[in-house]
């Protein structure tokens, strides 16, 4: 896994100009279990209307590959799926950037986000059933064993504090059950 520090180049930016976000992915996987490599970073996170322009003013072109906020202010109107990257030019780390939308389950990981400290530095990153419900979305439409691998390893190091009764509900409603079944083995 990259130093952390790495991280700190986009959630240090997010955090100065107030965005509400969450780290999610394989970073969050590492966070709830075991560390693995990983190339970059997975945020989530809502950018208020009208806010383009300052959020994109937080990553400068000398710095950071961002795309204008023309492009930021489509992918924010996107009901699901909006996304763009944002890649920091000295080391090529990049961040995977996914926006909120009508995304149900979005919205309900970021009012459940959790800040934790970070190399001394607060974070806010997804809550662990969000993480495994991802994780398995991901498993059913990609087949990678990597995320079984991240699920099994969270569900280890981190059972304790995951809420199964929730995670249950969702994977129900969300139709992961045979995904669920094949780490639960």
């Amino acid at each position: 896994m990259p130093e952390i520090n790495l991280f700190k180049i986009f959630t240090n930016r997010l955090e100065a100009v107030g965005v509400v976000y969450m780290i999610t992915g394989a970073v969050a996987s590492v966070i709830y279990g075991e560390p693995r490599l990983t190339h970059d970073i997975d945020i989530v996170l809502e950018v208020a209307k009208g806010k383009e322009e300052s959020f994109a003013d937080a990553f400068p072109e000398d710095e950071f590959y961002c795309p204008p906020p023309q492009v930021i202010k489509v992918e924010a109107g996107r009901s699901h799926r909006g996304h763009f990257n944002i890649i920091h030019h000295e080391t090529g780390f990049k961040a995977d950037i996914y926006l909120k939308g009508k995304d149900e389950l979005h919205q309900w990981a970021l009012s459940e986000r959790r800040k934790l400290k970070i190399d001394g530095d607060p974070v806010w990153v997804a809550p662990p059933e969000y993480v495994i419900l991802r994780k398995l979305e991901y498993y059913r439409e990609g087949g990678s064993d990597k995320h079984q691998r991240d699920v099994a390893s969270m569900l280890a190091l981190s059972g304790d504090i995951i809420r199964f009764e929730l995670l249950n509900k969702f994977i129900e409603k969300m139709g992961l059950q045979k995904e669920w079944k094949k780490i639960k083995v």
